[in-house]
Order: structure tokens, then C-alpha cells, then sequence
């Protein structure tokens, strides 16, 4: 098969919602069946129309990120085809349908419903100037009404829980940039604050000793080489840590800080369970939250951890033999939520006889 071929295939290959939102389509092939005026000419209509939008449709559901402007223009250019078409063939007018579709899913609420109400009304002014017979005038042009409401109300839903849902991502991910840079500062403050202070202090003191032991001056400027060289580590490990959390670091590093705090720790772990970045990085973000938690409320002695996948979703669970507590949940467990919501996950938090938190990520995301 040529590249051209291919592409031409690769262009039909589509979720099979897609094709099953083009069956109202078949109205302009029955409608006619329903009126005893009708010819060839109307069949040959609704044929052409059919293969003109399906190919319009498509395109347009194709380049939905590409090309905004002819999405934008879709309502439009459908309803001016439904307006040729339908003194043609009556069940042209279910074209208005799909108008009342794109506009839901491109406009705002208000111009949407504005869409909505024009498209009932032209609906109801070709009902009145058709041709066609009772009942059947009514057969062709009601069902488009009620679709018009019932099709424009879902995909303008949907649009807004699709736009909510990015504005939470995308105001997560710069509350978590804004985290991570705060960390990032603290850190480098901390670390080489505290060391290039060190530095100038040898520096000056190597700088006396050479004048009067300059083996002495050497002994210290060879541990303002170690500082300098221990520093760099701080700076690589300090980045590093910014780039990507990873689960093996968070696990040794919860083991060290439970070690600390006298709670024994136990870990149970698919070893052929591989994760994305994204999802380690959410991950450990939470394993970390959960055994801070533990460290500071729980007055546990012994911490499990667990990684594994279950079915069509992978689970990192938590749980301590602690006190256990119903209180109010804090910043820390919000974030966790609303971190791995945006991955389409979700947190189950148990107190009883203890704490056992439960975070599950689906499998398609996570692995």
C-alpha cells in the first residue's frame, strides 16, 4: 500500500462513537420513502448530501486541534447546507442536528443555547412551507426538534466538564510548578548557603597558612575541593529530584524517616510492574504525603506499603496499625486528590483500628 493510500485509510479510522453519531444521517434516505411525491431526485439528494457531510464531519473531527477556525465555522456551514438541501429532501433538515452538535461543543453556554432556540425556529419555518403531507410533515420535522435540544444540551455538557476539567489540570500543574520552584529555592538556600559559607571561610583560613605552613594551606584548600565537590553532589541530587519523584527514592526515603520514628516497615511490590513517569511522579508524591502523615499522627509501630496492579487499575496502598483518626483531612490529602483525579485515579482513605490509604490510578494511564 502507498503512503498516500495509507493515509487516506488512516483518515477514516475513527472510535466506532463517531460513525454511530452519523446514523441520524439515514433520515435522508427514509424520509423520502414516507412522501408518495417523491422521485429519484430526492434519493439522489439525500445520497449526495450523506457522502458531502461525512466527509465534512470527518474532516472536521480529524483536525479538531488543527484547524479551530473551521470547527468554529461548523454550525454554520451545516445549517446553510440543511437550508439547500432541505426543499430537496425533507429529511435534509436533520443536518440542523448535527449544527445544534457543533455549536454546543465550540460555543459558550449562552451562544449555544442562542443556536439552539435559531435552530428550532428554522426548523419549525421549513415545517410550515414543506410540501409534504400530513402526518408525514410532522414525522420528518418534530424528531429534529427534540434532537436539536437533546443532542445541542449533551455535547454542550460535555464541552464544559472538558474545559473545567483542562482549566483544573493546567491550574494544578502551575500551583505545582509554583511548589516545586518554591522547594527548589529553599533547598538550594539551604544547602549551599550553608556550604559556600564554608568555602570562603577555608578559602581565607588556607589563604593565612600559606604564608607560614604551607602544608596546612594545602590540607585546607583540599577540603574546600571535598565542600566544593560535596556541594555540586547537593546541587545534581537537588535538580534531579525537581526533574522526576520516583518511587525506589521515596521508598528509601520513607524508610529512613519511619526507621526514625520507630515504626517498622514492611514493602510488597510487583516486581514487573512498570509506570509511567507521570503516574510514579503522582505516586510518590502521595506515598510521601502518607508516610508524613504516619510519622507525625499515626503513633504507628509498623507501616505496609503496597504496589500492585488490580484488574484495569494499579493501587499504592498505605496502611499503619496507628491510632487511626476521622478528623478533618488536610492540604496535604486534598492535593493528593485532586493530583491523582487528574489522572482519572482515586483516594480511599480507612481509619479504623489504624489508617489504610488507598490510591488507585486505571492501568491505561499508569502503565
Amino acid at each position: 500500500m502507498t503512503t498516500r493510500a495509507a493515509s487516506r485509510w488512516a483518515g477514516l479510522a475513527r472510535p466506532a462513537s463517531t460513525w454511530w453519531t452519523l446514523i441520524w444521517l439515514a433520515a435522508l434516505l427514509y424520509q423520502p420513502a414516507l412522501d408518495p411525491t417523491s422521485g429519484p431526485l430526492q434519493y439522489m439528494v439525500g445520497v449526495v448530501v450523506i457522502v458531502v457531510f461525512v466527509a465534512f464531519y470527518l474532516y472536521v473531527d480529524g483536525h479538531d486541534g488543527h484547524d479551530g477556525r473551521l470547527r468554529r465555522w461548523a454550525p454554520a456551514i451545516t445549517t446553510v447546507l440543511a437550508l439547500v438541501a432541505t426543499p430537496l429532501n425533507g429529511g435534509a433538515n436533520v443536518l440542523l442536528v448535527y449544527a445544534a452538535g457543533f455549536a454546543g461543543s465550540t460555543l459558550p453556554r449562552r451562544q449555544a443555547v442562542r443556536w439552539f432556540v435559531g435552530l428550532t425556529l428554522l426548523v419549525v419555518g421549513l415545517m410550515l412551507v414543506s410540501p409534504i403531507d400530513m402526518p408525514w410533515r410532522l414525522f420528518t420535522f418534530v424528531p429534529t426538534v427534540v434532537l436539536i435540544w437533546t443532542i445541542g444540551t449533551i455535547t454542550l455538557t460535555y464541552a464544559e466538564e472538558g474545559r473545567s476539567e483542562r482549566f483544573r489540570a493546567t491550574r494544578m500543574e502551575y500551583l505545582a510548578t509554583l511548589t516545586e520552584r518554591e522547594r527548589i529555592a529553599r533547598d538550594l538556600h539551604d544547602l549551599l548557603g550553608q556550604t559556600l559559607t564554608g568555602i570562603v571561610v577555608r578559602s581565607q583560613l588556607a589563604q593565612r597558612l600559606a604564608r607560614t605552613d604551607a602544608d596546612a594551606g594545602v590540607r585546607e584548600m583540599a577540603e574546600v575541593e571535598r565542600a566544593a565537590r560535596a556541594a555540586l553532589a547537593e546541587v545534581r541530587d537537588t535538580v534531579s529530584g525537581w526533574r522526576q519523584v520516583t518511587l525506589d527514592d521515596e521508598l528509601a526515603s520513607a524508610r529512613g524517616a519511619l526507621t526514625a520514628a520507630g515504626v517498622a516497615l514492611t514493602v510488597a511490590r510487583e516486581p514487573a510492574l512498570v509506570l509511567t513517569p507521570s503516574a510514579e511522579t503522582a505516586l510518590g508524591l502521595a506515598l510521601r504525603e502518607a508516610v508524613t502523615n504516619v510519622v507525625r499522627h499515626a503513633h504507628a509501630g509498623s507501616c505496609t506499603v503496597a504496589l500492585r496492579r488490580v484488574e484495569d487499575r494499579v493501587e499504592l496502598e498505605i496502611a499503619d496499625d496507628g491510632v487511626g483518626s476521622d478528623q478533618r483531612e488536610g492540604n496535604g490529602l486534598t492535593g493528593m486528590r485532586e493530583r491523582i483525579a487528574a489522572l482519572g485515579g482515586e483516594v480511599r482513605r480507612l481509619a479504623r483500628g489504624g489508617t489504610a490509604l488507598t490510591v488507585a490510578v486505571p492501568a491505561a494511564v499508569a502503565t
